[in-house]
């Protein structure tokens, strides 16, 4: 076991089993003004968030696994994972890069999603303290699932004032490809054990959302979100059925204004969320089996840029270029109302 200071956060290290082929994992311990969040090196995975509620009490708010060996069986879910190259999904898994075909490994019928059959969610990362927290950096191969350019990567997980949780992704490439990180998080702010998550309220700045196909993946169109079920400009419960990117306005991506915020009245808990990206996907969880969490029993907030940009020149860019640096920052705050 290996402790840190210098800050305000406390750090500390430990074993936490290893996988089924051997390979061992730690977990690290971040701790501040009454937050704890703990963290795998397996996937970057978040494995808890634990935040007082307005009694006092400090309650799991995100949706985790006990052990490494869970997070094995249940892959599907990718359960506060951080996910790459490329989170959500990429229509047909192949994209024209410089007048280059790549064909990705395709994981979800003809779809790529979430970086492959073995993305960042799936790699044990390595991993260092830094003030106020812990760096967790891999090496992407040239040609992994399909992608061009080796990728040097890393996220930062750091606690701060108020027990802020934020998340800052880094890398760079040797050759032009697309990059698309995002944290898979659940939240559930009545308690990861506590049923549906269905009833908390959510507000995010979005005035426009992503429609899509039958494969989940978009039509390229930009939509009002006015007059739909997407329309979350003012706070309302959550409610079923939604696995859709809304893209935020364009004062809610410079990571100082509130993206989005979820509030849960039983608790007093709030979730604020700020972010660099220009999309956020809310998905609700709806087809969890009871297997280890029933249905819609977290919110998953996932900052991110656009599902199957690297074929929509239409949408914001995810290219990266050799001389360039990918920086992406999303922070979740938490308070009590």
């Amino acid at each position: 076991m290996t402790m840190t200071s210098g800050t305000d956060t406390a750090v500390q290290a430990e074993g936490f089993g290893a996988l089924a082929d051997g390979t061992p994992v730690r977990r690290w311990t971040l701790e501040r003004d009454g937050v704890r969040v703990r963290i795998l090196t397996y996937g970057a995975i978040v494995q808890s968030v634990e935040a007082p509620g307005r009694d006092g009490s400090r309650a799991p708010v995100a949706l985790g696994l006990p052990d490494v060996g869970g997070y094995e069986e249940f892959p599907g879910p990718y359960f506060g994972a951080v996910v790459g190259r490329y989170a959500n999904r990429i229509g047909g898994a192949s994209f024209v890069l410089d007048g280059r075909t790549h064909r990705l490994t395709a994981n979800e019928g003809a779809t790529h999603l979430h970086g492959g059959a073995r993305g960042f969610d799936k790699r044990v990362w390595d991993a260092a303290a830094v003030p106020g927290g812990v760096r967790m950096s891999l090496v992407s191969a040239d040609g992994d699932e399909g992608y061009p350019g080796r990728l040097d990567f890393s996220v930062t997980y750091t606690l701060g004032q108020g027990g802020a949780l934020g998340l800052d992704y880094r890398a760079v490439t040797d050759a032009p490809t697309v990059l698309n990180p995002t944290s898979h998080l659940y939240w559930n702010l009545a308690g990861a054990d506590s049923g549906s998550a269905l009833g908390q309220q959510l507000r995010v700045a979005a005035r426009h959302f992503t429609p899509v196909d039958g494969a989940s993946v978009p039509t390229g169109e930009v939509l009002p979100v006015a007059g739909t079920p997407f329309d979350f400009r003012r706070t309302r419960a959550v409610g079923a059925g939604y696995d859709r990117n809304l893209v935020l306005e364009e004062e809610a991506r410079g990571g100082e204004a509130v993206a989005a915020e979820l509030y849960d009245a039983w608790s007093g808990r709030v979730l604020t969320v700020r972010t660099t990206e220009p999309g956020l996907q809310l998905y609700t969880a709806d087809h969890f089996d009871g297997r280890p969490f029933g249905p819609c029993a977290g919110i998953a907030l996932e900052t991110q840029h656009f599902p199957d940009s690297p074929n929509r020149p239409e949408f914001p860019s995810t290219v990266l270029r050799p001389g360039e640096e990918f920086a992406s920052r999303t922070v979740y705050a938490f308070s009590v109302r």
